[in-house]
């Protein structure tokens, strides 16, 4: 037996496309009370008390969100592995700190990608977590010395778009 979906197509997109991250909002996943979804976009976020999501400026090319498909067909399960990859310059004490703290969190993310739009990635019942890090200092002065950290969730659904000023979610009113 066949699974019928309802199909619409796609047309040829002739809008330029520009690939990396510019910046990652986090929260712990217990301080966002409600994710309201309306025409498949991200409308309203409400956060608990005064709790906030907090900003992780990425520099170009250091950093990415990657969504990828797993499908067995034995099991019948399909499912996307989502992953934020934040690379921060410069092995410090207060980095190193604020990675050991997010290597410990359930979180929920935002990822503004470099064309301006916004993804929510994780949510309550799937919480992105750690799933790599390193801290390489490097060997010759020209190497780099960094901070990485991945942060994954696996869910249902590729990432949804959040629709942010008007009719959407006020990120002023969200982040600290």
């Amino acid at each position: 037996m066949a699974c019928s979906q309802t199909l619409s197509g796609l047309i040829r997109d002739c809008a330029g496309s520009v690939g990396g991250i510019l910046e990652v909002l986090l929260a712990n996943a217990d301080d966002v009370s409600a994710i309201t979804v309306a025409n498949d976009k991200v409308t309203a976020i409400t956060m608990v008390a005064s709790a906030k999501f907090h900003r992780y400026a990425i520099r170009r090319g250091n950093g990415s969100l990657n969504s990828a498909f797993t499908v067995d067909d034995t099991s019948g399960n399909k499912f996307v592995t989502s992953e934020i990859l934040m690379q921060f310059n410069r092995m410090e004490t207060t980095k190193r700190i604020e990675i050991m703290a997010l290597a410990r969190a359930d979180l929920i993310g935002i990822v503004k990608d470099a064309n301006g739009l916004y993804w929510l990635v994780g949510d309550a019942d799937h919480p992105l977590g750690i799933s790599a890090g390193e801290g390489p200092t490097g060997t010759a002065i020209s190497d780099r010395n960094y901070y990485g950290i991945t942060l994954q969730t696996q869910n249902l659904e590729l990432p949804v778009e959040v629709q942010v000023g008007t009719d959407g979610v006020d990120l002023s009113a969200i982040v600290a």
